[in-house]
């Protein structure tokens, strides 16, 4: 746990600036605004959570905070065996994941989470996954984070991957 928070960490102050460059005189960024809608390049699956769902969140003020506050359809999820696809984002070296971070979007920068929380799913799995850069289907117990330290909102334990 503590290394998934460290690696949050880094990634949300160290690497941002890392991976940004100066705009162009002419370019204004976009308004600000909600996070565009997760998942484009994933089609919609029968029987597999959609990220779409996974999306209906709102952050809102809790004691001084800022935290996610769940749609009854994600709540309706918690701790059920659940069907997700995604990308895997590996969080240790090797070839073979156990830990990693599911993404609804293709990483497209080695030292860039692509995406809100709304579009990861931290994953542990029973049995070691392959990486590979395509996407895949895992099935597991899903949990809802409500209070998460390292600030990820979603989990799948107990995880194997779907053959196809």
């Amino acid at each position: 746990m503590k290394q998934v928070f460290l690696a949050v960490l880094f990634v949300v102050i160290a690497l941002p600036v890392w991976c940004a460059g100066p705009l162009p005189k002419d370019q204004v960024p976009p308004p600000p605004g909600p996070p565009a809608a997760a998942g484009p390049a994933l089609p919609e699956l029968k029987g597999v959570v959609s990220w779409k769902t996974l999306s209906q969140v709102e952050e809102v003020k809790i004691d001084n905070r800022i935290g996610p506050k769940f749609s009854p359809l994600i709540l309706g999820l918690d701790s059920k065996e659940v069907r997700l696809q995604g990308f895997m984002l590996p969080l240790g070296a090797g070839k073979k994941q156990t830990h990693f971070l599911l993404s609804a979007n293709v990483p497209s920068c080695p030292f860039c989470m692509p995406g809100g929380p709304e579009s990861m799913v931290e994953i542990h799995c029973k049995e070691p996954i392959v990486f590979d850069m395509e996407p895949i289907v895992i099935s597991g117990r899903f949990a809802v984070l409500k209070n998460d330290p390292t600030g990820l909102w979603y989990r799948v334990t107990e995880a194997t991957l779907v053959k196809n």
